[in-house]
């Protein structure tokens, strides 16, 4: 079906029923995503204030065959906030409906709106005594309906899981504007289709989430950080083995980390300190949250000892304060940014079964070099399986030079994926970047299903049109 642009016609249509400051121009910062590689078109900005005018906005959309383009906090990788192609679209942002409505410590629960900031319910939950143990990198300007609807992971995945299990219920607006008030506490609903996990990591092609009952957990009692230098990737698994075995759910996250992420941060950011004297090629970053006078210290030098004994580990460091926890965090967390001033030729996030990330990375390097030559920085979340598997120029060449190449190194890096059952996106989602790899490696059965709930919820198509299915 043709959709129409957001021109004058329709805002002099929306300035009938909507307040006059929530229509707005449209910003550069609105029509721009992190790795720059994408920019959008907008014709209207709608920052709405309560859910009322979200269900209004998207009504007179869905009247007008007008596309809606859903923003949060515009830190997603794969252009689904960006829309480059088509008719000039609403952009609609809930930032100002940022507000935490309530927080429930004893159940454990924090009703927030769409627009609120991660890293502000952290806060709201922390001043309860409370967690919400979502935790990534942008935390400081991602936005939970963004969060939700691209079912975010982060470093916390191996205990508290994606975003997905972290919310109770969800409200909405569908895309004919009809608000779904389905904002339960309950641990327990069993009525039905689940249709909040349906539009959780739908990437706004659904509806529009504009609040959400999110789960909380207790504070750990006391946490226990360490940087620890491992002989490869096998035995960085054995090792979660090793850990799991001996501490439960006491691990909070466990990061794998090569060399090549330490160098970039040595040649951009090198006021970061670094852990170790001598860059290990290969280390694991891992965090405990232990109860019940528990001491996570003890617990690590016993981990190091196993290991050690076991030949899995050969150097490391544990953290003896909060600041020197903080600043093993602060390495992790600049290796993005480290990436970003060195410039990927291809990035790319990906998860595979436990078991078949050492193997990958070991074919991955073989099958890559073939291509060219290209330094690789692996990193990512081992206890889940998912790895941001990143290539860079070679020293003294630029990433101009490989413009013709990152078609068939995505595609060399895709095909293994896709042989050793893994998934093309891991937390960050399809968007528009990845349209084409979800057609090549998805599931056919699985695909038309998708195009099937799309069409009878959205007919008119206007739900961030190109995200995720081909328009």
């Amino acid at each position: 079906m043709t959709l129409n642009p957001a021109d004058e016609r329709f805002v002099a249509r929306l300035r009938e029923t909507l307040l006059e400051d929530c229509l707005r121009p449209v910003e550069p910062r609105y029509l721009e995503e992190p790795r720059g590689r994408h920019s959008g078109q907008g014709g209207l900005l709608a920052l709405p204030r309560d859910v009322q005018e979200v269900a209004a906005l998207v009504f007179a959309a869905h009247e007008a065959r007008v596309p809606v383009l859903p923003y949060g906090g515009g830190t997603g990788l794969v252009a689904g906030q960006v829309m480059p192609e088509g008719p000039a679209p609403l952009i609609l942002s809930l930032e100002r409906m940022n507000a935490i409505r309530a927080v429930h410590p004893r159940e454990n629960v924090a009703l927030v709106e769409a627009g609120a900031v991660l890293a502000d319910v952290q806060a709201a939950a922390e001043a309860e005594g409370r967690l919400f143990p979502l935790s990534l990198a942008s935390e400081g300007s991602a936005r939970i309906g963004g969060l939700l609807a691209t079912n975010a992971g982060g470093v916390g995945v191996l205990r508290y899981g994606n975003a997905r299990d972290l919310c109770l219920g969800l409200e909405a607006v569908l895309p004919d504007g009809r608000i779904w008030r389905g904002l339960t506490r309950l641990r327990k609903n069993n009525t039905g289709y689940d249709l909040k996990n349906l539009l959780i990591g739908a990437e706004g092609t659904l509806g529009i989430i504009t609040a959400a009952a999110l789960k909380l957990v207790p504070r750990p009692q006391a946490t226990g950080t360490a940087w620890l230098e491992v002989a490869g990737p096998e035995a960085a698994l054995d090792l979660l083995a090793l850990g799991r075995e001996r501490l439960g759910e006491g691990i909070s996250a466990f990061e794998l980390i090569h060399r090549q992420g330490l160098d970039f941060l040595a040649e951009t950011l090198p006021e970061i300190r670094q852990p170790l004297a001598t860059p290990p090629e290969w280390s694991v970053l891992i965090e405990l949250g232990l109860s019940g006078g528990l001491n996570p210290a003890a617990a690590l030098e016993d981990l190091f000892a196993a290991g050690h004994a076991a030949g899995l580990l050969r150097d490391g460091v544990i953290a003896q304060s909060e600041a020197q926890r903080a600043a093993l965090w602060s390495v992790r967390e600049h290796i993005p940014e480290a990436n970003r001033r060195i410039g990927a030729i291809a990035s790319h996030d990906i998860s595979l079964p436990l078991m078949e990330v050492p193997r990958f990375i070991a074919k991955a390097r073989v099958a890559l070099a073939e291509l060219g030559d290209m330094r690789i920085n692996c990193f990512g979340h081992l206890g889940d399986g998912n790895l941001h598997y990143n290539l860079f120029p070679a020293p003294g060449r630029d990433r101009a030079d490989y413009e013709p190449l990152r078609g068939a190194i995505s595609r060399t890096v895709h095909d293994l994926v896709s042989e050793m059952g893994g998934a093309i996106s891991a937390e960050h989602g399809i968007g528009r970047l990845k349209v084409a790899e979800l057609e090549r490696y998805g599931d056919p059965v699985g695909l038309d299903a998708m195009r099937a709930i799309r069409a009878a919820l959205d007919p008119a198509g206007i739900m961030n049109p190109g995200a995720v299915l081909r328009g």
